[in-house]
């Protein structure tokens, strides 16, 4: 139930930022080259919400396995070694979160402390900012998750997109519909012909 809702949350999240990305960015568009006017904080905005979407969907792709990697030599590995090789993997990318996390705190209290503002609003930079360490601590806690489910042996190793198996999924289906779509119109054909 809490599982469901947390995906819930996360999903109903990013699609939010996409879809407050996209309105912005058409909005600045018509109003810059329809009326010839925009919105000046409008490229800050985009900027933030798109860095807050990418490093925020990067823990969520990590999560239901959406990342793109090229396993086809670990997958021939056996099974004791390609978990080895995956939990490696994974303790090295959280070392590049760790670093990532330790550079953003510094970062985010200087300028909390300096007390910079965006460009173009009266908003704390510290604040959107933020997405740093959130966005990489998620990270973190993806990788974590992955490792422990490797670990116990509920999980053999990253779960990446085949996109050549997807690809050939499609293609198959494809050749199914039309050779689907040609019987019918044969059929629809042969049919006229006996009228």
């Amino acid at each position: 139930m809490v599982k469901r809702i947390i995906d819930h949350f996360e999903e109903s999240f990013l699609s939010l930022l996409m879809v407050s990305m996209t309105l912005l960015v058409f909005a600045e568009v018509v109003l810059r080259f329809g009326f010839n006017t925009g919105i000046h904080w409008a490229q800050e905005v985009t900027l933030l919400i798109a860095a807050w979407f990418v490093l925020y969907g990067a823990s969520y792709g990590v999560k239901v396995g959406a990342h793109i990697g090229v396993d086809v030599f670990v997958k021939l590995l056996p099974s004791p070694i390609h978990r080895f090789l995956t939990l490696l993997a994974i303790v090295l990318a959280l070392v590049y979160c760790g670093m990532f996390l330790y550079g953003s705190w510094i970062y985010l209290a200087k300028m909390k402390m300096i007390g910079i503002e965006l460009e173009d609003l009266p908003v704390p930079k510290w604040i959107p900012m933020s997405v740093l360490v959130i966005g990489f601590a998620l990270l973190a806690l993806r990788f974590l998750e992955l490792g422990w489910k490797v670990l116990k042996g509920d999980a053999e190793g990253f779960h990446f997109v085949d996109e050549a198996k997807e690809s050939m999924e499609i293609a198959e289906e494809l050749k199914e519909h039309t050779e689907a779509d040609v019987a019918v119109s044969e059929a629809t054909d042969d049919g006229k012909e006996t009228k």
